[in-house]
């Protein structure tokens, strides 16, 4: 009985992380419409725009690859389950023991490769272009990652998920090598996830589109497949800071139902108030230049560099 409530609950976190990542994307739209004194789209909007695309049939260009065909679905299966890996509103699920944080970072590298290969295959300006810009970003952004979970692994003596919430939630202080990991993940966040200051993501200028560049010959269930895994991807870079940097409330493994109630509550306070938070920062500042980017991916760099030194110098810092 004990394997099947453990099932279950591993099931309730991976169906819930697809259930919200469009709502969390929907609230981030509306938010920032409201902030701009608009009335903006209903934040259910995302779920209805999926749908009609799954309904939809899908057009391909006559030079597409079996590449191009499977790409959307590879990328989202990559994507969901690094989402589904990070604990949520729960540590010690079933599959716990392969949520290591460097896992992660594979699976959205393949998942970014994946992408970048069709945005090339069928051979567009736009696809290569966004390709181009998208493999730039990352050669910056995953070296940043990297320090950043080297630091979180030198606090908690691991880089497995679970261990890493736990130790965070028995209070380790206030540290100077957290902070700017912290601050290092947040500036990766908002690159891999195209949102400004490093893309728009509301934009389709050809100077300008890195993402979008790489999907406009997506169409039907294929796009479909792109925008979940790309508000999955936004969802769980939220739910990574939260757990890890914010782990109050979490249910530890053996906790009862009370807890993990609590800690789903908790999560989607947590959730609600990270895409008001990203919201309000991308209304008050403006997108950055594309040769401005490797700089501002570079802070992030040097941050978690920096934080990693310091917890070499000393483990109190």
């Amino acid at each position: 009985m004990a394997m099947i409530a453990n099932l279950a609950i591993q099931g309730l976190q991976m169906l819930l992380v697809v259930a919200l990542a469009p709502g969390l994307v929907g609230l981030v739209r509306k938010v920032k419409a409201r902030l701009m004194r608009r009335r903006g789209a209903s934040v259910l909007q995302p779920y209805r725009d999926i749908a009609r695309l799954l309904r939809k049939e899908v057009v391909l260009a006559e030079n597409a690859s079996w590449l191009f065909r499977a790409a959307p679905y590879l990328i989202f299966a990559a994507t969901w389950v690094a989402a589904a890996l990070v604990p949520t509103f729960a540590t010690g699920l079933q599959f716990s023991w392969t949520a290591d944080l460097i896992a992660l970072v594979a699976l959205l590298g393949s998942a970014r490769f994946f992408l970048a290969l069709a945005g090339m295959d069928v051979g567009t300006p736009f696809g290569g272009l966004g390709s181009s810009r998208e493999m730039m970003i990352a050669a910056m952004a995953e070296p940043a990652m990297l320090l950043t979970v080297f630091a979180v692994a030198l606090v908690a003596g691991s880089t497995q998920l679970s261990t890493v919430v736990q130790v965070m939630a028995t209070g380790v202080g206030l540290r100077v090598s957290l902070g700017m990991a912290l601050i290092a993940l947040i500036i990766v966040a908002l690159a891999e996830n195209a949102r400004i200051p490093v893309d728009n993501p509301a934009t389709h200028l050809e100077l300008t589109m890195v993402h979008e560049a790489m999907v406009l010959e997506y169409s039907g269930r294929h796009l479909a497949m792109i925008e979940i895994a790309a508000a999955l991807k936004l969802l769980l870079y939220v739910s990574l800071i939260a757990c890890v940097f914010l782990p109050w409330g979490i249910a530890q493994e053996g906790d009862g139902g009370m807890a993990l109630l609590t800690g789903l509550a908790l999560y989607l306070v947590k959730l609600a108030g990270g895409g008001v938070a990203l919201a309000v920062f991308e209304t008050s500042i403006a997108k950055m230049r594309v040769f401005r980017v490797p700089d501002y991916l570079g802070a992030a760099l040097m941050l978690g560099l920096l934080g990693t030194l310091l917890l070499f110098v000393s483990r109190n810092l």
